[in-house]
């Protein structure tokens, strides 16, 4: 129950922030959200027994996801600075997985909302269908694998999915994708449409399973509490994470 209610509560303003909110607030949340899951990856982090990024691998994090243009360069001299500092710890064999942590809490905490504010310029509409394929997609599978589940998916990382439930959301993605997009972006192809649908629920599924791997391998049931029947925010937009980058990458070169 408490799981309904937070999704009730939280998918409107979620609607109302990505469609309807100006520049000052839209931003602003963002990068809220993605400090939270930066927050709850340290967390995660820490749990394996690795030092966590600290402050300015966030600030680092912040400025290579809303700086205009930051690149490869811009990555690579964060980097640089970060492997500097790593330089502080003691002992020393803690120096490459500090480093491989805030690299990584880079690309998979800040990267994907870096997209989600190219994808929200230009049209809210294809963040939003980035994002509802996940919610349509992952409302499928619960469904039909507690109905129609006989086979495990990945029972090493997630004994509850199954290969049926991963293709009812695929399924339901492909069907949610055409119909939002044959009403908010008509001009897309119908072909387009389904393939972009389709490998974005693919992506999203996968982020999910890699949320879980880690949280298994920390020994952890949950990133987060803050989300009542959820767990974190983490928890929430693991599949997001995934298919957003997924989403403006087919939208931005994929060859059409």
């Amino acid at each position: 129950m408490k799981r309904v209610f937070t999704a009730i509560v939280l998918a409107p303003v979620i609607v109302a922030v990505v469609l309807f909110a100006p520049a000052w607030i839209f931003l602003p949340v963002v990068v809220a959200v993605a400090l939270l899951c930066f927050h709850e990856f340290t967390g995660i982090v820490r749990a394996h027994g690795v030092t966590p990024p600290d402050w300015v691998a966030m600030l680092l994090g912040l400025g290579l996801m809303l700086a205009p243009g930051a690149g490869p360069g811009a990555m690579v001299a964060a980097l640089v600075i970060v492997l500097a500092l790593s330089l502080r710890l003691d002992p020393l064999n803690g120096v490459l997985p500090y480093a491989g942590g805030v690299a990584l809490g880079w690309l998979y905490a800040f990267g994907p909302w870096r997209c989600a504010i190219g994808l929200w310029r230009n049209n809210p509409y294809w963040l939003l269908y980035a994002l509802a394929l996940n919610w349509v997609g992952d409302s499928a599978a619960y469904y039909a694998g507690r109905t129609f589940g006989r086979h495990k998916l990945a029972p090493r990382i997630s004994p509850g999915k199954s290969v049926q439930g991963a293709l009812a959301s695929v399924a339901a993605s492909i069907l949610f994708g055409w119909i939002w997009l044959h009403f908010f972006s008509p001009a897309t192809p119908l072909v387009d449409a389904l393939l972009f649908s389709a490998l974005a629920n693919v992506a999203g599924q996968l982020g999910d399973l890699v949320e879980s791997a880690m949280k298994r391998g920390a020994g952890i049931k949950d990133s987060g509490t803050l989300l009542p029947g959820h767990g974190g925010w983490l928890d929430r937009v693991d599949s997001s994470l995934f298919s957003i980058p997924v989403v403006y990458f087919l939208l931005n070169w994929a060859p059409r």
